[in-house]
C-alpha cells in the first residue's frame, strides 16, 4: 500500500502540473479527483482522513497564496477555459488538488516521518522547492527569483513537520 500510495502521488502530481503546463488544469484535477475517492475508499477511519484533508489544503493553500501575492510565484492555467479562468491573484485549482494530493501521503509513505520531526524539516525544506522546480521546467509555473526558491524551502520546511504533527494528533483522536 505505500508504494503504492506513492505512485499515486507522482500521478496526481504530473496530472496536474503537466494538465497545467498543457492548458488542461481541470485533467490533473479529474485524476487526482479519482485517487482521492479511491484513497478515502481505503481509509481506514474517513473521518479522520478528511481532517487530515482539509487542514492540509488550509495550510497549502495559504502557503501558495502567499507565494501569489508576493509575486514570487506565477501559477499558469488558473481556470478550465480562458474564458473561466480564476482570477490570477488566488491560487488556481490544481495547486489545491496538489495539497489534496500530498495529504494522501501524510498517514501512509510518509507516515515514518510523523515522529521524525527534523527529518520532515528536512524533507520539506529540499523537497518542496524541488518540486517547483520541476514544475517551472515542465511549464507549469513560473519562478520569480532566488529569493522565491528561499521562502519556498523555509515554508515547506515548516509546513512539512507541521502536516506530520497534525496528520499523528488527528490519527490520535477517535482510535
Amino acid at each position: 500500500m505505500l508504494v503504492l500510495n506513492f505512485i499515486l502521488f507522482q500521478i496526481a502530481w504530473f496530472a496536474c502540473v503537466l494538465g497545467a503546463a498543457n492548458a488542461k488544469p481541470w485533467l490533473g484535477v479529474l485524476i487526482t479527483a479519482v485517487i482521492l475517492a479511491w484513497h478515502l475508499y481505503q481509509s481506514k477511519n474517513l473521518t479522520n482522513e478528511l481532517k487530515l484533508l482539509m487542514y492540509t489544503v488550509v495550510i497549502g493553500a495559504f502557503l501558495d497564496q502567499a507565494l501569489v501575492s508576493f509575486n514570487l510565484v506565477n501559477y499558469l492555467h488558473h481556470g478550465w477555459h480562458q474564458s473561466h479562468a480564476w482570477n490570477q491573484s488566488i491560487v488556481p485549482v490544481w495547486i489545491l488538488a496538489l495539497w489534496l494530493a500530498f495529504a494522501t501521503t501524510l498517514n501512509m509513505s510518509l507516515a515514518w516521518m510523523q515522529k521524525r520531526y527534523f527529518v520532515g524539516f528536512i524533507f520539506g525544506m529540499i523537497g518542496g522547492p524541488l518540486a517547483y522546480l520541476a514544475a517551472e521546467k515542465l511549464g507549469a509555473v513560473t519562478i520569480a527569483s532566488q529569493l522565491s526558491f528561499v521562502v519556498l524551502a523555509v515554508g515547506w520546511a515548516m509546513i512539512t513537520p507541521t502536516l506530520l504533527y497534525i496528520a499523528r494528533r488527528v490519527n490520535a483522536v477517535n482510535r
